[in-house]
């Protein structure tokens, strides 16, 4: 008895030099529109760093090109004239205090809200809302009057209180969506096993929030260093003036040096570029994976 053969089903080859997958035309695309994004980013920084290394009489004739001479003392001497050493210090000083000030008041309160049955929850997150919605704006003549009783007019504390108040209502949304993420299992266990509230807080919480946290503290300290409105309305004694002042009054008295001003410019953002390129997977990953929950 002869069996016939069984027929076996293959798939056709593909063929050489067929049509590319359809998903590689989009991602061309979006890779074609990022570098774009990212050309339009840069550009104005390079031709600002470009600039900060040509003389005056260079960045006259070609403000846009390479420098044909490329002079390093501008930094130096930018330095001495805009007296950025004592400035930088102030602005470091303000921006970590600031950063670990919202760091502490966001994490505590959103610990409050979401764990220790805290009433009227949501009255404050409405408060929250509003607070970190209205513009400072509003505030700056009662603010100036109030502070000039308390002794905290022209001194960098009293600064750093206006950014713990405009900073911590956003940072305490961001970490609260952080702790209403968390399964409580783990703090249920500790506290069957005898823990009291601070030991979970810290043992338990707080190394599982950890990267929203420190997101929380850099946003807020960065924004502290670069923040001018404020700066320029209470700081009016020189020796305190952050650094965004100091290369404010450089920049008015030198207005026909730009490649001065464009060094001083450079050593005020190169303490943030340094930050952000060290920290920058930790920010990105606490800033994108948690969403702002009401």
């Amino acid at each position: 008895m002869s069996t016939a053969p069984l027929a076996v089903q293959t798939a056709p080859a593909p063929e050489q030099g067929g049509a590319a997958p359809r998903g590689s035309r989009p991602q061309v695309v979006t890779w074609i529109v990022l570098g774009l994004l990212g050309l339009y980013a840069i550009a104005p920084l390079l031709v600002f760093a470009g600039n900060a290394l040509k003389s005056t009489q260079e960045i006259d004739a070609n403000p846009l090109g390479l420098p044909q001479s490329w002079n390093w003392s501008n930094f130096a001497e930018a330095w001495e004239r805009a007296d950025m050493g004592p400035a930088l210090l102030v602005s470091l000083v303000i921006a970590v205090a600031t950063g670990l000030g919202v760091a502490v008041i966001a994490t505590t309160a959103a610990y409050a809200m979401t764990r220790l049955g805290l009433p009227g929850q949501g009255g404050w997150i409405l408060w929250l809302l509003v607070s970190s919605s209205l513009p400072i704006q509003l505030f700056l003549v009662p603010l100036v009057s109030w502070w000039s009783l308390l002794g905290l007019y022209n001194q960098p504390i009293g600064l750093v209180i206006i950014y713990l108040a405009i900073y911590s209502p956003f940072a305490t949304l961001l970490v609260r969506s952080a702790l209403l993420s968390l399964t409580k299992a783990y703090e249920e266990a500790a506290r069957m096993d005898g823990a009291g509230e601070l030991r979970v807080f810290t043992r338990i919480v707080l190394p599982m929030i950890w990267p929203t946290v420190l997101t929380a503290g850099l946003v807020a300290g960065l924004q502290a260093y670069n923040e001018f409105m404020l700066a320029v309305t209470f700081i009016q004694n020189r020796d305190f003036q952050p650094v965004a002042l100091s290369l404010y009054s450089f920049q008015q008295g030198f207005t026909t040096d730009w490649s001065l001003v464009g060094a001083a410019g450079l050593i005020m953002a190169l303490p943030v570029v340094v930050l952000f390129l060290t920290m920058q997977r930790r920010f990105i990953d606490g800033y994108a994976s948690r969403g702002v929950t009401a």
